[in-house]
């Protein structure tokens, strides 16, 4: 999507979001769990585009789990607030672990609320344990990384 919009990386995949009421907490912004949230929500729309999706990954017996994450939040959405949220796979080691980057960002000014960054590890669905990525999963997440191994 081509937008004004001064992004950490070149061509997120994006997701356009409304602050609603369910958004809100007791100060009177959004929830920093719905930040959390609204990560995950499209890191799966974006796995699913790039055609990693949950056939795939029940057929591969694999699935990338959430291993660490880190969260930076910078300014308060509001009720109302269109938003515009972005994320990349930043890179991945092509065995075991990728990571995944998120932006989101105020439509009407276009000011940086939220960044977060999240380490991805392959496992078995079955088994719960670490595994090495199928070549789905290399060729699918590393053709879609910002930084290419090399």
């Amino acid at each position: 999507m081509d937008t004004p919009f001064t992004w950490d990386h070149p061509a997120p995949f994006t997701w356009e979001l409304t602050v609603d009421a369910s958004h809100i907490d007791e100060l009177g912004h959004t929830n920093n769990a719905v930040y959390v949230g609204w990560c995950g929500d499209i890191a799966w729309r974006h796995t699913t585009a790039l055609g990693l999706g949950l056939a795939c990954y029940r057929e591969l017996d694999r699935a990338m789990a959430m291993a660490h994450a880190q969260y930076h939040y910078l300014a308060a959405a509001l009720e109302g607030d269109q938003l515009l949220l972005g994320t990349w796979v930043l890179d991945t080691d092509g065995k075991l672990s990728s990571r995944r980057g998120f932006q989101l960002i105020r439509v009407a000014d276009g000011k940086t609320l939220f960044r977060g960054e999240v380490r991805f590890v392959c496992i078995e669905i079955s088994t719960g344990r670490p595994r090495r990525m199928p070549n789905a999963f290399i060729e699918g997440y590393g053709n879609a990384a910002v930084c290419k191994a090399g």
